[in-house]
C-alpha cells in the first residue's frame, strides 16, 4: 500500500491545478513565515483494522496544520470533506479549507488574515 500512495502522492504532484500552482510558489521553500510546507502529502490513518489514507494539498508538520483549496467538486462532496475533517481533527491536526477563487483573487489577504493567525495560535486552540 505504501507504494501505492507514493505514486498517487507524485502523481498529484505532477498534474496541480492552477491554484495549487499559485499557493505552492508562496510557501515552497520557506518562503512564507520560514515555515516549511509539503505538497500532496500523504495522511494515513487506521479504521478499525483498515488502513487508509488521503493526500492533503499542503501539510505543515511543525505545526500540524493542512490547507485544502476547495474548487467546484467539493460543492459535490460536502459530506465526504466533514467525514475527511474529523478524522484530520482526530488525528490531532487542524484544518483550513479556502476556496480556489480566494487564492487566484486576494491571495494575500488568505496568507495574511487567515492562514497566520492559525500558524500562530495555541497549540490545540482553533480548528
Amino acid at each position: 500500500m505504501k507504494r501505492e500512495i507514493i505514486s498517487i502522492a507524485r502523481e498529484l504532484r505532477k498534474n496541480q491545478t492552477e491554484t495549487e500552482k499559485i499557493l505552492w510558489d508562496r510557501l515552497r521553500n520557506r518562503k512564507f513565515l520560514k515555515i516549511k510546507f509539503l505538497r500532496q502529502y500523504p495522511i494515513s490513518f487506521q479504521i478499525e483494522a483498515s488502513k487508509r489514507f488521503f493526500v492533503a494539498d499542503f501539510f505543515c508538520y511543525e505545526k500540524k496544520l493542512i490547507i485544502e483549496i476547495d474548487g467546484d467538486i467539493h460543492l459535490k462532496q460536502k459530506n465526504y470533506d466533514q467525514y475527511k475533517d474529523q478524522i484530520i481533527n482526530a488525528l490531532g491536526i487542524r484544518i483550513v479549507r479556502v476556496t480556489d477563487t480566494r487564492i487566484k483573487e486576494d491571495l494575500d489577504y488568505f496568507l495574511n488574515e487567515v492562514l497566520t493567525p492559525l500558524l500562530f495560535a495555541r497549540e490545540g486552540a482553533g480548528g
